[in-house]
């Protein structure tokens, strides 16, 4: 069996032919799929760097063992420990207090505060007011920055909007 085994995988060839590589991309398929169903669903959601960064990682990492650039069941036990080192951070960082969630996954940036742009924040972040109009624009409800009450660069790139309050007549 264990001959079988390593000639369908080809685990001792130093060449791999079509089939052996099909054969590892299928087996690559359901290790990844129940690694990312042992770790958090949210890895190859549109989230933060910390979840975008281990996606890169995983791929390049399983991908080694699809082609034979690596061993297959070491690559496989990498990709488990990056995905459960994400897990233990991810944890890590919703049980501190410390502020860990905002060392390893960033903190949302104020691009205008009480309808005002916020030229540092702007500047850090790489933002123009282009941008913001084209956020702003995106929501559906606005048309110019002037009905922004207060935007924000989220941890994950996106660029949230508040709407000032609609003014009250007869005040």
């Amino acid at each position: 069996m264990q001959d079988i085994f390593n000639s369908v995988f080809g685990i001792h060839d130093q060449t791999l032919t079509w089939w052996q590589m099909s054969v590892r991309a299928i087996g690559v398929f359901f290790a990844a799929l129940f690694i990312i169903r042992v770790g958090s669903h949210r890895i190859f959601g549109k989230n933060t760097a910390f979840d975008i960064i281990l996606g890169i990682i995983y791929g390049s990492v399983l991908s080694r063992a699809i082609t034979g650039n690596a061993p297959f069941w070491p690559t496989i036990a990498a990709a488990l420990t990056l995905v459960l080192l994400h897990k233990g951070l991810a944890m890590l960082a919703y049980h501190t207090s410390f502020g860990f969630g905002n060392v390893i996954k960033g903190r949302p940036r104020e691009l205008v505060k009480d309808g005002k742009l916020q030229e540092k924040a702007l500047k850090a972040s790489s933002i123009t007011e282009n941008d913001l109009l084209e956020a702003a624009r995106s929501t559906g409800a606005v048309t110019d920055l002037s009905q922004v009450d207060r935007a924000y660069l989220e941890r994950s790139g996106n660029i949230s909007i508040i709407l000032k309050e609609p003014e009250k007549e007869g005040k």
